[in-house]
């Protein structure tokens, strides 16, 4: 009997090492001074940043959900990277942690070096919006566990905030403001329902004319990712709300205390065009629980900063807060 190599079981290791060499620059275009070292150890190292009287370290993990399956389908892979990274830093912002540090997976039937290399220049991309380094991933060949074409990403995000800041909560106080920053599109939740609906109930294709362009452009737009906007407002913001699966109705609620509710006029949010589409064959309540609706983010800001912050960011009013059963109403 001839004797195997782990190629022949479906396993390349030296296209394994020939893509850790082709992703160098563009990880490295992530790093700042707290990276400690470079690629290719066993563990990513990275100093704690100075100037926190009680740092405390949070952590965010996430995917992209079946959002993946038409970027595979598509062939279009670059922006599937800056989806992972948004779902995660957006995550941590929330509790008031500044992203420090990403880490990746990424598992493959067989490894395309060339795909990967699109996959991790999106991921580095979204790091370097979200102004966090990209300091370590895992590429795992799992013939038998996935097709050759098929692949999966998962992200993991660490940062840090002062102890004295996490809880929002308690923060929260009648009157206060409720300021709707934009979504870019459908972002990463609700995908199963967007391709049932748009590929087996209405018979579309990835090509089909949207707004005057291929469908599948509208729905491969990538997450917007909100670091920036919260650290250059950090000040003036009371707590916020990243709106994914569950939409405004159930992501809200999170960061209010038992007591208060937020009060939303419903016509005041400026709906995307691809909801609105969606909306003539989805039930309008389906909808707000399951998509964000054109509103990506929620702010909750004392009045008197409303303006200040309308001034300098694409941030609007959409409603306040109001003593009664926690929960979301809509007017």
């Amino acid at each position: 009997m001839s004797k195997i190599s782990y190629k022949d079981a479906g396993v390349d290791i030296d296209t394994g090492n020939s893509f850790v060499e082709a992703i160098k620059e563009d990880v490295k275009s992530t790093f700042d001074s707290n990276v400690i070292g470079g690629i290719g150890s066993f563990a990513g190292a990275y100093a704690l940043p100075s100037g926190y009287k009680e740092p405390v370290l949070l952590s965010a993990t996430d995917g992209v959900g079946t959002k993946l399956k038409l970027a595979i389908e598509s062939r279009k892979l670059n922006t599937v990277g800056i989806d992972l990274v948004a779902m995660c830093v957006n995550d941590l912002i929330c509790n008031f942690a500044t992203p420090m540090f990403f880490l990746d997976y990424y598992a493959t039937g067989k490894l395309v070096s060339s795909d990967a290399k699109e996959v991790v220049s999106g991921i580095a991309a979204g790091c370097r919006d979200a102004q966090c380094a990209l300091i370590g991933g895992e590429t795992a060949e799992m013939p038998g566990m996935y097709s050759e074409n098929d692949f999966d990403l998962a992200g993991f995000a660490v940062g840090v905030a002062e102890r004295s800041e996490i809880d929002r909560t308690s923060r929260i106080k009648e009157g206060q403001v409720l300021l709707a920053l934009p979504s870019s599109g459908v972002h990463s939740n609700g995908y199963s329902l967007v391709r049932k609906l748009f590929f087996e109930k209405l018979g579309l294709s990835l090509d089909s004319e949207f707004e005057g362009k291929p469908l599948i452009d509208t729905l491969l737009t990538p997450t917007r990712i909100y670091v920036k906007e919260f650290k250059e407002h950090k000040d003036k913001i009371v707590a916020l709300a990243h709106i994914t699966g569950g939409g405004i109705v159930e992501n809200l609620p999170r960061v209010l205390p038992q007591g208060y509710k937020a009060v939303i006029k419903e016509s005041d949010i400026r709906v995307l065009p691809i909801f609105e589409y969606m909306s003539q064959y989805v039930e309008r309540e389906e909808m707000m629980r399951t998509f964000n609706m054109g509103v990506g983010m929620v702010w909750v800001v004392e009045s008197s900063d409303v303006d200040a912050i309308l001034d300098s960011t694409d941030a609007y009013v959409i409603g306040h807060l109001e003593k009664g059963e926690r929960g979301v109403e809509l007017l």
